[in-house]
């Protein structure tokens, strides 16, 4: 009997052994694929032009993934080597902290999660295990160390001076990459609004009010109740823009976006997704969001993956960001992949030169390239993350 016992006590420790070292990598590789039967063919005149660009990617869940950012792996969408193979100026980087069981796009409550398990199963710090706070402090916590161990590679994105700085260091043969903080959806602040300043602290300059379930600051698209600000998220959107954190309003309701560019004081961000115009999928924005965007002087961050735009395509990628375009400037057209979100695209980041082909091809012009890809995004972020003045 004390055979058996050992024998079983011995089976548990081999699974739990396995579960450790496997199940993470193993989610990662499986949810955050390419699919290279999208890509197109690259021409030397976009290569070429590609080379000159600087490029900003509104966001990325890498974070969420037990990867080193510094090393090169060769699946899923991000690490360090490739953003540098892809010429990328600047990477948002998003915390995601909770996400339901069954996730989908019409209707999730807040009673799973599915990261919890992730968390243990990640061996991350114990207090991230039921803390949705300390799994932000803890992504950021994981920039810092990339950040700090890249040797000048990776550099992190506070406030305008830094941007400015990220841009002088490039005109070097060495091109950093810039690094910035953002969360998907402000559950993590656990019902506390004091905690904006931990998060602000922790270099979080960005925030997406809601995910995929309604939550204490606003209601999601993909929410029950799917309802607007609540009195929190109303003094929330305030501080943050007081403080010098970005508002986004990816994955809120209808009623949450009106209510939030009607109050805005400052550009408004949607960090990634795609348009009603070109593909019919709620989380999408209509013509009248686009415009109220723009509006505050903000962003479109397009997304790569099917549910955004409707095709695996880079070209599926670009007739959204010429709807956006044509409906209300070109100043309005951001890139916002959503790499390493548990979505499927055609490329990763090194192969972003996909998305400067299909803006040729639906014929763009170099200054438009420009913007798109990167001089937009790098204009409002500059300003966006700079306390308001004349605010406490």
């Amino acid at each position: 009997m004390r055979r058996l016992g050992l024998g079983l006590l011995g089976l548990l420790l081999a699974l739990a052994i396995a579960f450790f070292t496997l199940a993470p990598g193993y989610f990662d590789r499986t949810m955050n694929l390419v699919d290279e039967s999208g890509a197109i063919a690259v021409s030397d005149e976009a290569r070429a032009l590609h080379d000159t660009l600087t490029i900003v990617d509104l966001h990325a869940d890498t974070l969420l993934w037990k990867r080193d950012m510094l090393d090169r792996v060769d699946h899923s969408h991000v690490d360090l080597p490739r953003l540098i193979d892809g010429n990328v100026a600047l990477q948002v980087f998003s915390s995601v902290t909770k996400t339901p069981e069954n996730q989908n796009y019409e209707s999730n409550t807040d009673e799973t999660d599915r990261i919890t398990l992730l968390a243990i199963g990640q061996l991350q710090p114990v207090r991230t295990w039921g803390s949705l706070l300390e799994r932000t402090l803890w992504h950021g916590t994981k920039l810092d160390r990339a950040v700090e161990g890249s040797g000048g590679a990776l550099v992190a994105i506070r406030d305008g001076a830094d941007v400015a700085a990220l841009l002088a260091a490039r005109g070097d043969a060495a091109r950093p990459v810039g690094a910035m903080l953002s969360v998907e959806g402000l559950h993590n602040l656990e019902g506390d609004i004091a905690n904006l300043d931990a998060l602000y602290d922790a270099g979080v300059r960005m925030a997406g009010l809601a995910h995929f379930f309604d939550n204490e600051v606003a209601g999601s698209m993909h929410g029950v109740t799917k309802g607007g600000l609540t009195s929190m998220g109303r003094e929330t959107v305030r501080r943050m823009e007081a403080m010098g954190m970005v508002v986004d309003i990816a994955h809120c309701s209808h009623q949450c976006v009106a209510e939030v560019l009607a109050m805005a004081r400052r550009p408004v961000v949607s960090s990634h997704g795609g348009v009603q115009a070109t593909c019919a999928v709620n989380r999408n924005l209509t013509d009248e969001e686009i415009r109220g965007v723009a509006a505050t002087g903000g962003l479109i961050g397009v997304g790569y993956w099917p549910a955004a735009v409707c095709g695996l395509s880079p070209h599926a990628i670009a007739r959204a960001m010429r709807h956006v375009r044509d409906l209300v400037g070109i100043e309005h057209v951001a890139l916002g992949s959503d790499f390493d979100g548990t979505v499927e695209t055609a490329f990763d980041t090194a192969g972003v030169v996909q998305v400067t082909q299909a803006l040729l091809d639906e014929g763009f012009s170099e200054e438009e390239i420009r913007a798109a890809m990167g001089g937009n995004a790098l204009r409002v972020l500059a300003a966006g993350i700079e306390p308001m003045q004349g605010s406490d």
